[in-house]
């Protein structure tokens, strides 16, 4: 019996034994890394930005420089231009501008029975709009001395003169 004991006690001690070795554990498992959908879409734009990057850099040198604060001299032949001797006009080729109004017509609105219309002529100009009847004054310069259906007879008060407008 003790026999018994002794060879039970010696197998129990190398199951033990074998159980517990004297090597180290086993690193713990490495997680497998996940790609996300986002960072995908990162490194896309990461190249995408680098190649714009790349198109915007100049592929050729300027050929000179300039000072955008400077003008150009001109050619001496265009001063040559510039001060030739003007040619006198004869005085019957001089022609005077015709004056200039400030006033334009832009319409004209009739109100009334057909025996006795009242026109009113639509004026624009010195930044505001006229609405006037015969004998009113716009601007406190013009007159106006008769409407008819496409023009407008005016009077400019500060010299008399007689000024005609006409629809575009």
């Amino acid at each position: 019996m003790l026999a018994l004991g002794v060879s039970g006690g010696a197998v129990v001690v190398w199951v033990a034994t074998a159980a517990t070795s004297m090597s180290e554990p086993p690193p713990p498992p490495q997680p497998v890394p996940t790609v996300h959908a986002v960072d995908v879409s990162g490194a896309a734009l990461a190249a995408e930005v680098s190649r714009l990057h790349e198109r915007l850099r100049p592929t050729t040198v300027p050929l000179q420089a300039r000072d955008l604060f400077a003008y150009a001299p001109r050619a001496s032949v265009a001063r040559a231009e510039l001060v030739a001797p003007a040619v006198a006009l004869p005085e019957a080729a001089v022609v005077v501008a015709a004056p200039v109004v400030p006033l334009a017509l832009i319409g004209i609105a009739e109100d009334g029975p057909p025996d006795a219309i009242v026109r009113t002529a639509i004026l624009s100009g010195l930044g505001d709009l006229f609405l006037v009847k015969e004998g009113e004054t716009a601007a406190a310069r013009f007159r106006v001395v008769a409407i008819q259906s496409g023009s407008v007879e005016l009077i400019d008060t500060s010299d008399e003169r007689s000024l005609s407008l006409t629809l575009p």
